[in-house]
């Protein structure tokens, strides 16, 4: 079947997709919630004759759909479908979901005969959590030859600057008393948060250009006559892989455990269970992927200094263990930035629509290539990533 072909196909689909699509975007649900975006894509995966495990891979919100070829290779699709507190769909994961879903229901007639075994994962909690990470714990990705996804943005992009991250949500404990009658009796955690937020502001001057710290304060007192005996930070800590994170960690815990000290408070510090990893494209997908999209007449760009998508994704992990591919579609005007209210705005109407049908059809195709170009799958699998990378970025 030619990229006509299937584009024929994805088309004859849109209306199904559109409504998962818009459905899932006017619910949006957070981490490890997403009961309904579950639900929707299941059952139209259910309603297209395959069998949906749900609460896959021991993560309830979860799901496993697999058909075709008992021996050919096995192309994971990724749907995610997580949404972001107070914006919603502003990272368009809704967009992500249908063109997932949309390559899968494409492949189903014909990925039997081509000699195809397609996986449908629906992976949830990318914004924080781990879904993927928890899940690969568990073995969704096991026998698979490649992993597929595509993320909408402001432009089409070859691949996103994916780079390492770990949460840390500090903790701070002081002792109450009267800021008026008796401050001499109290020590102040608000105190002691404001000064460790200042000495990862100083730190921050004397880090790499690839690396980040970001924080905000979640709690710092009831009321202004009472010396806070409790505050709260909450922490995002990047930089380019998860082995030059290790020593930034240290350095920002330094600083925060340096602004209890000089208010005599105690600070916990607890970092999030699952590090997100640097993300590595597979060379041969993603030439085979820009190849498709200049025939479908997108032009995806090298990422620049004036056009890239920096941040992080639980994807990351999963491309240090099979070959993987996370390329950006355009969906927003250029400039428009992801997590925003403009772009949420962005991910629903006909541009999130042409995304939804264009990604639907470059990751069929891509799918398709593995076993109709010859020597791709050989090539796939010699660029992809050592086996000794999974402890790792599993259990780092």
């Amino acid at each position: 079947m030619s990229i006509t072909e299937i584009s024929s196909a994805v088309d004859r689909l849109m209306p199904e997709l559109i409504k998962a699509s818009t459905a899932i975007h006017a619910r949006p649900e957070l981490c490890f919630e997403e009961f309904f975006a579950m639900e929707t894509l299941a059952d139209v995966l259910t309603s297209n004759g395959l069998r949906v495990k749900r609460g896959a891979y021991g993560t309830d919100t979860a799901f496993e759909a697999e058909f075709g070829s008992q021996f050919g290779p096995t192309v994971a699709l990724l749907l995610e479908y997580d949404a972001l507190p107070s914006i919603g769909h502003g990272c368009g994961h809704n967009v992500i979901a249908a063109a997932g879903l949309g390559s899968a229901l494409a492949l189903i007639p014909i990925a039997n005969d081509l000699g195809l075994r397609v996986r449908v994962l629906g992976t949830p909690a990318e914004e924080g959590g781990g879904g993927k990470i928890k899940m690969a714990r568990n073995g969704a990705f096991s026998g698979i030859d490649a992993a597929l996804m595509i993320h909408p943005a402001d432009r089409d992009l070859l691949r996103m600057n994916a780079i390492a991250i770990q949460e840390l949500r500090a903790v701070y404990r002081g002792k109450a008393a009267h800021a008026a009658s008796s401050p001499h009796e109290g020590r102040n955690a608000l105190d002691a948060a404001v000064l460790g937020y200042n000495a990862v502001a100083a730190l921050r001057q004397h880090i790499r250009d690839t690396e980040r710290v970001h924080g905000i304060f979640v709690h710092g007192g009831d009321k202004p006559n009472v010396v806070p005996a409790y505050a709260e930070t909450l922490w995002y800590v990047r930089s380019d892989t998860l082995t030059s994170l290790a020593p930034l960690r240290d350095r920002v815990a330094s600083a925060l455990h340096g602004g209890a000290q000089a208010c005599g408070c105690e600070v916990e510090l607890h970092w999030e269970e699952f590090a997100y990893a640097e993300m590595v494209d597979n060379p041969p997908l993603l030439n085979r992927y820009e190849e498709l999209s200049r025939e479908l007449g997108r032009e995806p760009m090298t990422p620049s200094l004036d056009a890239r998508v920096v941040g992080s994704t639980d994807m990351g992990n999963i491309s240090h263990l099979v070959p993987s591919i996370h390329p950006m579609i355009a969906i927003a005007p250029p400039g428009t930035p992801l997590h925003t209210e403009d772009f949420a705005a962005a991910a629903i109407g006909e541009s999130a629509s042409t995304g939804i049908r264009d990604g639907a059809v470059l990751l069929a195709n891509l799918a398709c290539d593995l076993v109709r170009q010859g020597d791709l799958l050989g090539q796939v699998r010699a660029s992809g990533p050592s086996p000794e990378d999974a402890f790792g970025v599993l259990f780092n």
